[in-house]
């Protein structure tokens, strides 16, 4: 028996009882290959009604992505994130989710924020440049825009782990891209929400690039839903250009969160047909011919194939979705384009809560700085008359 010094004590090491897993890591297993609904008979089984309604959101989001690209191109925003081409994804996000819910989402996810009822211009705030995020997460339920990658998720499962203590009944959902899932927080938000069974969902769209870097230069993974088995929890992997696949698979996750049963790891295999922003030049790193192959699985054209093929599809009711987004597009184009009221003594708002000496001088320097400039103005103008 081998005989090891511990604290100048000789130690006999007991033998090791016999090793069994904690449990069956079959269940946990997601399945070979991503689920789907639209094109397969699962999708008789939709509600034509909502059928309908997922079309017209999706037109919708489609024209709010376009038009939040064009802003940028304006000079009205900083820089967009589209998430065109992922639109079920976000659609599908937003419907899952009960009133007294909350969303926490990544930068790129300003469509599922307002598709969960927030003012899309507010939702742009922050890609404006403002100081703010432009909205208040308390009313809305919407975590701030998250530009730093994944440290969303940590966030998210501390208040869905808070709910379940205070007995409120409140799921958490949390989205993140691929490349978020290669950060040490989506390690910590796992482990955590897992050992706690914290009512929460992690939601992944692998879009198939982290800014440049493809998905197998990330992870060695069989897929990003396998990782869930290592953490404890179930892993799904689903379609996520056909909204009636990610409506259902976000929605049983939804529920085994709410009655206790802890959290989900769903992976969500989409494309982003434009680049990372309007700073990117995706040429670089995919050919013409990947995105031409994506756009014939766009998540509009499944729907409209499904509502075609049951006689759910004319004129009108096209030319009602069309007028729809239109309308979402104008009101965002007029309210954009309006020059935002800035004072400049805002910068010295919100720094601390009482100021610093250094603070309080800047603060008097610019003040007065601001008033001389004014009085010049008021001089020439004075000359000019």
């Amino acid at each position: 028996m081998t005989v090891l010094a511990a604290h100048g004590r000789a130690y006999h090491p007991a033998p090791p009882p016999a090793w069994q897993p904690r449990m069956d890591p079959g269940p946990l297993l997601p399945d070979a290959e991503p689920y789907r609904v639209l094109g397969t008979p699962a999708a008789a089984s939709v509600d034509a009604d909502l059928l309908k309604e997922l079309h017209v959101d999706l037109i919708r989001g489609r024209r709010y992505n376009e038009q939040a690209t064009a802003l940028t191109r304006q000079g009205r925003l900083a820089v967009y994130p589209s998430t065109t081409g992922q639109e079920a994804c976000e659609i599908a996000a937003a419907r899952v989710l009960a009133e007294q819910d909350w969303l926490f989402p990544s930068y790129r996810d300003t469509l599922a924020a307002v598709a969960r009822g927030l003012d899309p211009v507010a939702a742009l705030t922050l890609l404006r440049g403002d100081w703010h995020s432009g909205y208040d997460p308390k009313t809305s339920r919407i975590a701030p825009l998250c530009t730093p990658l994944a440290t969303q998720l940590p966030h998210a499962v501390g208040l869905a782990h808070a709910a379940r203590l205070k007995g409120d009944d409140v799921v958490a959902l949390a989205m993140v891209g691929d490349g978020g899932t290669s950060e040490g927080d989506f390690h910590e938000a796992l482990n955590f929400a897992a050992v706690w069974q914290a009512p929460v969902v992690f939601f992944v769209q692998n879009n198939g690039f982290a800014i440049s870097v493809p998905l197998e230069k990330q992870t060695a993974a069989p897929s990003l839903a396998h990782k869930a088995v290592g953490y404890g929890m179930p892993g799904r992997l689903v379609d996520g250009n056909d909204v009636a696949a990610v409506l259902e698979v976000l929605g049983s996750a939804i529920e085994r969160a709410r009655s206790g049963h802890g959290p989900t790891l769903i992976e969500a295999i989409t494309y982003r047909l434009d680049a990372h922003t309007n700073a990117d030049d995706a040429t670089r790193y995919r050919t013409d011919d990947e995105v031409t192959t994506w756009r014939g699985h766009d998540p509009i054209a499944l729907v409209e194939q499904e509502l075609t093929a049951r006689g759910l599809l004319d004129d009108e009711t096209a030319q009602a979705a069309s007028e729809a987004a239109e309308k979402l597009a104008a009101d965002m184009r007029e309210r954009m384009h309006a020059d935002a009221v800035l004072d400049p003594m805002e910068l010295f708002e919100h720094v601390y809560a009482e100021p610093t000496p250094q603070l309080r001088e800047q603060r008097a320097q610019l003040r007065e700085e601001l008033q001389a400039a004014q009085d010049s103005q008021a001089a020439a103008e004075g000359e000019q008359a």
